[in-house]
C-alpha cells in the first residue's frame, strides 16, 4: 500500500486541520501606490497616453478594488500623470467605495447612458483629443467595441505589455501570501489522500477538499478541484462522467484556492494500493522532467528553454519531444498569481525571460493512453540566485508524501 494514501476519514482528517491564516499581511496601500507608478513608467515608454482597467484582476492589482466584470461597464482609467479615474454605474456607488482602496474621483453613469461616451468625456477632461490609449486585455469585446466605436479619433492597444510586465515579478509580499495559499493547499492534498478507499466518490473527495480548505481559513472553499481516477487520469482536466476508485488505481488530485486574492494550484499523483511497474517508470520520469525543467529555469532564461529542457529529457526516455502521446501534451507551466493561468508561461518559443519575483507552475505531465497520466504540480519563484519551490516535489512512487 502507497505510504500515506488510505486509512482514515474525512471526520477523523477535517478534525486535525486549523485555520491558517491568522497572520496573512494583505497589500499595503504603498504597494498598489507603487505598481501604478510602474504602470505609468510602462506607458510613457510606450507613448501610452491612458490605460484602461476593466473590472476583475488588473484593476483589483493596480487599484485593490475587488469588483467582478459583468455586462456593466466598472472600471477605472490610468492616466500617464499618474491619475484615476473611475467610471462606475450610478446605482453601485456607494457599493463601489467600499470596496475601493486607491481613493480617486468615481465618474458615474446612469442605465440609460453610454458609459463609452463618459469614457471620451474623461479623456477630452485631460486634454487628450488624440494618441494611444490602452484598454484591459481581459476586457470582453462589447467593451473595447464601445469604447473604440464612440471614440474614434484615438489609436487603441492592448494593455497586456504594460499589465503583464507589473504583475509578473511578484514582490515580497505577494510570494509571503502566495507560500501560504500554497501551505495550505498542500495540507489538504495530504489530508484527501488519506481519506481514499474502495468505492469512494470523485464527489465525495471534491466536497472533503474544499470543507478542508475552509476549516484551514479559505471562506470561499477550493477555488477548483479536479479528482480522477484509473484510466480517467490520463485526461489531464477530467471527464464527463468520473468512476469510483477501485485498488490498486491510479489517482491525480489536483486543487487550490485563492487567499487575499492570490492562488495556489497543486496536483499530486499517487496509487491506491499497489503500483504497477510500468506506472512506477513513468512516475519516475515524471519527477526526472520536472526536475529537468526547474534546473534549467535560471535568470535570464528564456521561458521556452525550459520546456524545451523538458522535452529533452522525454525523448530520451523514448517519448515524444513534441506534444504526441504517449508524451506531455501541453506546456510546462504557467504564471500564477491573481490568475490561475497568466504570464509568464513556460512553452515552447516563448521569448519571455525568467526574472527575479516571477511565479511559474513545473507540470510537465505525462500521458499514457488508455492507461494513466501523471503529473506531480509545484510552483516556483525566481530569485536573484535562480528557482526555489514553494512545495517540495514528490518523494517517490511508494511514500509520495515523504512521510
Amino acid at each position: 500500500m502507497t505510504i500515506g494514501v488510505g486509512g482514515s476519514s474525512a471526520a477523523i482528517e477535517l478534525e486535525k486541520i486549523e485555520n491558517r491564516t491568522l497572520d496573512v499581511q494583505p497589500i499595503q496601500l504603498q504597494e498598489y501606490q507603487e505598481r501604478i507608478k510602474k504602470a505609468v513608467n510602462l506607458m510613457k515608454q510606450l507613448s501610452v497616453k491612458a490605460m484602461y482597467l476593466n473590472a476583475g484582476t488588473n484593476l483589483y492589482y493596480f487599484t485593490g478594488t475587488l469588483w467582478s466584470a459583468s455586462e456593466r461597464m466598472v472600471g477605472a482609467i490610468l492616466f500617464e500623470d499618474g491619475s484615476l479615474e473611475y467610471i462606475v454605474p450610478k446605482f453601485e456607488e456607494g457599493t463601489f467605495k467600499k470596496y475601493r482602496k486607491v481613493e480617486s474621483t468615481i465618474n458615474c453613469w446612469e442605465e440609460h447612458e453610454s458609459p463609452y461616451v463618459l469614457f471620451g468625456k474623461l479623456l477630452n477632461k485631460k486634454n487628450l483629443t488624440s494618441g494611444t490609449i490602452a484598454i484591459d486585455e481581459s476586457a470582453a469585446y462589447f467593451l473595447v467595441d464601445g469604447i473604440s466605436k464612440t471614440n474614434n479619433v484615438y489609436d487603441f492597444v492592448t494593455a497586456q505589455n504594460i499589465t503583464s510586465s507589473c504583475r509578473m515579478q511578484k514582490s515580497k509580499n505577494e510570494i509571503a501570501i502566495i507560500q501560504k495559499a500554497k501551505d495550505i493547499t498542500m495540507e489538504v492534498q495530504r489530508a484527501a489522500a488519506r481519506i481514499l478507499k474502495p468505492g469512494i466518490s470523485v464527489s465525495e473527495v471534491t466536497d472533503f477538499v474544499n470543507k478542508a480548505h475552509i476549516k484551514a481559513g479559505i471562506t470561499s472553499g477550493s477555488y477548483f478541484c479536479i479528482i480522477l481516477f484509473g484510466d480517467d487520469t490520463q485526461y489531464p482536466h477530467g471527464v464527463a462522467v468520473p468512476q469510483l476508485l477501485k485498488e490498486n488505481q491510479a489517482v491525480i488530485v489536483d486543487t487550490g484556492c485563492r487567499l487575499e486574492g492570490y492562488l495556489s494550484d497543486i496536483t499530486r499523483s499517487y496509487v491506491f494500493g499497489t503500483p504497477s511497474e510500468e506506472y512506477k517508470t513513468i512516475w519516475d520520469l515524471e519527477k526526472k522532467v520536472q526536475q529537468t525543467a526547474f534546473e534549467a529555469a535560471q535568470i535570464g532564461t528564456e521561458c521556452g528553454s525550459v520546456d524545451d529542457a523538458a522535452r529533452k529529457t522525454l525523448a530520451e526516455a523514448g517519448l515524444s519531444p513534441d506534444y504526441d502521446l504517449p508524451g506531455l501534451p501541453h506546456r510546462v507551466g504557467h504564471g500564477t498569481g491573481l490568475d490561475i493561468h497568466e504570464y509568464p508561461y513556460l512553452v515552447r518559443g516563448s521569448k519571455i525571460k525568467l526574472l527575479e519575483g516571477m511565479v511559474v507552475s513545473n507540470e510537465p505531465m505525462i500521458c499514457i493512453p488508455g492507461k494513466f497520466g501523471i503529473r506531480h504540480e509545484d510552483h516556483f519563484y525566481m530569485t536573484e540566485n535562480g528557482p526555489k519551490w514553494f512545495t517540495a516535489p514528490m518523494d517517490s512512487v511508494e511514500n509520495p508524501f515523504e512521510y
